[in-house]
């Protein structure tokens, strides 16, 4: 996918770079207590990792369908999947050194990734998932070594293919945290709003994460008007909770964001909760984006001026 960079290749990590410099400064003027880099220097949130492994032909990729129902290129697996060498070790180095808010760097979940791939090697999916979360899991250690303070695995066809999920998407995910001791969270969406029009008002897998080593289960609620009485039994988890619609240029109000927050409390204690977008922006306006934030970060405002518990538990991501 490097055609779509419109910048020359010898001036590309440099753009990137300067790029990056300023989605983190968006955020910090929005007032997010958790920071990202942006995710500038991938085409696609799973790509870059994927198509970085040994065991990949890219010269030959294949298609599979979409979530979207459209056929996508995707890699063709033709050997045995390792990690060849730290692929996001310089963003998370980077993204430390221009902010001293905690941060968060997401990697793209093992299940998800052998669901967007073209197996001709393996005897089975689960065997292929298996290797790609023994890879998940190399580079995850290697980011917290880079000091980074949460890692996000992102899984969105857990909730698409929820079939196979429950046959081994656990057991793959669970390697993919194995012996690791940071901050963790899985993120399971319904999709790009700019792609999959449509959403459900509850997730066809979800609580099978309780199951999951992860500390926090990330889930979208705007757009969809999730059923939140599912986050009563998501125990022992924290709650990345999705309170922007991402489907549309109107920025919520404040208290539109409030009155979401609202939703999950009479299931989740306010301790439990970190406030989100439903999933990525990267469909929006600059202007628009940056707008639902400074709202996301003022809704949490409002509701933590209604409770006695303080700042320090609500946070915005």
């Amino acid at each position: 996918m490097l055609d779509l960079w419109r910048v020359a290749p010898e001036f590309l990590e440099q753009a990137q770079d300067d790029a990056t410099i300023l989605a983190i400064r968006a955020q910090e003027r929005a007032g997010l207590d958790i920071i990202t880099d942006g995710e500038i220097r991938r085409e696609s949130y799973s790509n870059r990792f994927a198509t970085a492994l040994e065991g990949i032909d890219l010269a030959n990729p294949a298609q599979v369908v979409a979530r979207s129902g459209k056929l996508n290129l995707v890699p063709r697996v033709v050997g045995k999947i390792r990690r060849k060498y730290p692929v996001e070790i310089r963003d998370v180095q980077f993204l430390r050194a221009n902010t001293d808010r905690r941060t968060k760097v997401t990697v793209p979940g093992p299940y998800t990734m052998a669901q967007q791939a073209k197996n001709d090697f393996y005897s089975s999916e689960e065997e292929m998932a298996m290797d790609y979360a023994a890879a998940v899991n190399e580079e995850i250690k290697d980011l917290f070594r880079a000091g980074v303070d949460v890692v996000q695995i992102d899984e969105p066809y857990m909730q698409a293919v929820p079939e196979k999920a429950r046959q081994y998407g656990i057991t793959a995910l669970n390697r993919a945290l194995d012996g690791v001791t940071g901050d963790t969270a899985v993120h399971l969406c319904f999709g790009y709003a700019a792609i999959v029009a449509n959403r459900p008002s509850e997730y066809q897998f979800l609580t099978e994460l309780v199951d999951a080593r992860a500390n926090s289960i990330s889930i979208e609620t705007a757009q969809s008007k999730l059923d939140c009485s599912v986050l009563a039994r998501m125990t022992g988890k924290n709650i990345i909770l999705g309170v922007l619609d991402l489907s549309t240029n109107e920025v919520e109000s404040p208290e539109t964001v409030a009155s979401r927050i609202r939703r999950a409390l009479p299931y989740i204690s306010l301790d439990r909760l970190i406030v989100a977008p439903d999933c990525g922006m990267k469909y929006l306006p600059r202007d628009v984006a940056f707008a639902k934030l400074q709202a996301m970060v003022a809704g949490a405002r409002l509701i933590r001026a209604e409770v006695s518990a303080g700042n320090r538990v609500l946070q915005s991501a």
